[in-house]
């Protein structure tokens, strides 16, 4: 699984090109000498990306030919792409960029030349308008079959309609709390990151996501960070930042950070896969089936020898479409890939039942056991109910096997089922919105998404009364857990995967300033009073870290501690750029704590943090906060009544 010779753009004899697209290397064959006969049935296509009103030149504007979700690559600095190996002919060429519509051209290829075709975005998005009632009442009325075909204006009389049966689960923003109420803040972690694709897929569309959708430490866990080597006896490091937080100077932000050791795929142990797929009929559509079988054969051509896959699928029945076997078997695996048709009804936890069987069967012990799920999550048949799932979930975790699950397609997504299922089930959680996310997933982070390292994750945070006064931690409402759960190792928590970090921020208010939302109530009677000097030996201390864990096959946890002083400093590239990440989501989700904060104030933060940014995630995000201002999308929402809290 050696990388190829890889340069932004080809030369010489050099048989492969890897292009920087959205947060990832795409992989471009171009022909070599020796290959004659390639060379003489494909050409190159390369060009500018400009602003047709600024003539300026868009980095990152993503190039493609064919479908979508075949891919394509990014432009660079300069707003210049190349795309090598194109096969002779006329083809379709299309360039998006966040903010701009999309444009296309006819191109015609000819064998060992190269074309040019450069690109002048011109119009904003349009804004997206809310469907009527009539409409929506029309849509009911029309065969499922058709309804596609409205969503994209296709039937007569009908003007883009939204039919949308997506699901969210609830979530009430942390508020503060007073440490003198309550020192102890508990919760488990999270390295699911299908909140940041999710979003970024309304944004992409011009449309604002529900507030729901807006998980805000799954944003900030989408992006890498850089927290140094791990050594010692523990599987992952704990480190911590403090800084003034930027929407509330008198306030400190606090980052605690969990980083777990990085194994390189050649070092992977034994991979026993189960992929579980689900082909009913609400799969029919190519950002579902198709996209699904593409992602997972990138996946397979990760494999090795000595890994197993079996392939269950589940419509109105469950079956096995591929007995478990040998990864390196590729032409067999991926045969039975695109095999796969869509159709029927969804019986959910009759493919689970199958899948967890199937992995039980082949179960390898030290190795990586796991079934991977990908659905809308659209269950309707048998065990369809969260509460179902959940049971059934936790009941199949019983056996060592872990879970991830990938969410696909829009209109009916059930993200909170899957993301109970992933919870419950010693897994992760991933939205794929297209070939690129199902790169950056099944290949560029293989390790974290399919190896855990440390299961049943907690975090305790005490807080020294003698230095802060209340606090609040930003995400990781659907997380909490009681204080008393975290001694208590038959309690679930998050699984913590092989270069997997981990980042949580809390507003921390210090003492002698007044907490927001405090409300007035009667001193205690047995309790310390405000004007008694505080007793502490720690008075240089604002709190204290404990992490416990289990290894991947123990029972009984392991403890790690930390102590943070109240010490503010400058923020590191990586502080910065995850204050803005959660800047964004409390705006998305229109959060009473956001201040002052503007959609500027997050750029600019964004800007700040940036870095070297070698895979494009964070020039990525920065353009996605531009267009959602651009676009106007908060204010959108301004209308709406606020949330009861």
């Amino acid at each position: 699984m050696g990388a190829p010779p890889s340069t932004r753009y080809p030369g010489g004899t050099m048989r492969h090109i890897v292009v920087r697209t959205f947060g990832m290397s795409a992989l471009l064959a171009i022909a070599g000498p020796g290959a004659a006969t390639a060379q003489t049935l494909t050409g190159t296509i390369e060009g500018t990306v400009t602003d047709a009103a600024t003539g300026h030149p868009l980095e990152s504007a993503t190039v493609w030919f064919g479908p979508a979700a075949s891919g394509g690559v990014l432009t660079n600095e300069a707003g210049r792409y190349l795309m090598a190996g194109v096969p002779a002919g006329e083809h379709t060429v299309k360039v998006r960029i966040l903010g701009y519509a999309t444009q296309e051209r006819q191109v015609t290829v000819t064998a060992g030349q190269t074309t040019v075709a450069d690109f002048a975005m011109g119009s904003r998005i349009p804004r997206v308008s809310p469907p009527s009632v009539e409409a929506a009442l029309l849509l009911e009325a029309i065969p499922h079959a058709g309804r596609r075909q409205v969503l994209e204006g296709r039937v007569a009389g009908v003007r883009s309609i939204d039919f949308n049966t997506e699901s969210y689960a609830h979530i009430d923003e942390n508020d503060f709390r007073l440490v003198s109420a309550s020192p102890l803040s508990t919760f488990s972690i999270d390295v699911d990151r299908a909140s940041y694709a999710n979003v970024r897929r309304f944004i992409q569309d011009g449309e604002r996501p529900p507030v729901d959708a807006v998980r805000i430490e799954e944003m900030i866990n989408y992006f890498p960070y850089e927290w140094g080597a791990v050594t010692g006896e523990h599987p992952f490091a704990v480190a911590t930042e403090v800084w003034e937080a930027p929407w509330k100077r008198e306030h400190r932000l606090v980052r605690i950070g969990l980083h777990a050791r990085s194994i390189d795929t050649d070092d992977l142990p034994p991979g026993n896969l189960v992929f579980l797929l689900d082909v009913s009929g609400s799969m029919n559509y190519p950002d579902k089936l198709p996209l699904l079988k593409k992602a997972f054969a990138l996946l397979v051509d990760q494999l090795r020898s000595e890994d197993r896959v079996a392939i269950v699928v589940y419509a109105g029945a469950a079956g096995m479409v591929l007995p478990s076997t040998p990864g390196d078997r590729r032409e067999e695996i991926l045969a039975a890939l695109e095999r796969l048709q869509a159709g029927g009804s969804t019986a959910g936890g009759e493919g689970i039942r199958l899948a967890y069987e199937t992995a039980r069967e082949h179960f390898i012990d030290g190795g990586n056991n796991r079934v991977i799920l990908a659905t809308d999550g659209d269950f309707n048949v048998g065990a369809s109910s969260d509460a179902e799932m959940v049971r059934l979930i936790e009941k199949e975790r019983e056996s060592g096997v872990f879970l991830t699950v990938l969410g696909f397609g829009t209109g009916n997504l059930k993200d909170s089922k899957m993301e109970q299922i992933a919870d419950h089930g010693n897994g992760n959680f991933h939205y794929v919105d297209g070939l690129l996310e199902a790169r950056k997933v099944l290949v560029e982070e293989m390790g974290g998404t399919l190896l855990t390292l440390a299961k049943d994750v907690k975090l305790q945070i005490e807080f020294n009364p003698a230095r802060v006064a209340g606090y609040r931690l930003i995400g990781y409402e659907n997380r909490l857990l009681a204080d008393e759960d975290f001694n208590d190792d038959t309690k679930d928590a998050g699984e913590l995967g092989a270069g997997h970090t981990v980042t949580a921020l809390y507003q921390v208010v210090p003492a002698g300033i007044a907490v927001p939302g405090d409300r007035d109530v009667d001193a205690l009677r047995y309790q310390p009073r405000d004007d008694d000097p505080p007793l502490s030996d720690f008075d240089d201390e604002m709190l204290y870290v404990k992490v416990r864990y289990k290894d991947p096959d123990g029972t009984k946890s392991k403890l790690l501690e930390h102590a943070v002083a109240d010490r503010p400093g400058a923020p590191s590239t990586d502080f910065r750029f995850a204050t803005a990440v959660a800047g964004f989501g409390m705006l998305l989700r229109d959060s009473e704590h956001a201040g002052d904060l503007t959609l500027n104030h997050v750029v600019k933060l964004a800007e700040g943090g940036k870095g070297d940014d070698p895979r494009g995630y964070r020039g990525e995000f920065i353009r996605l906060v531009e267009a959602a201002r651009d676009l106007g999308l908060l204010k959108a929402g301004m209308d709406e009544p606020r949330r009861p809290r």
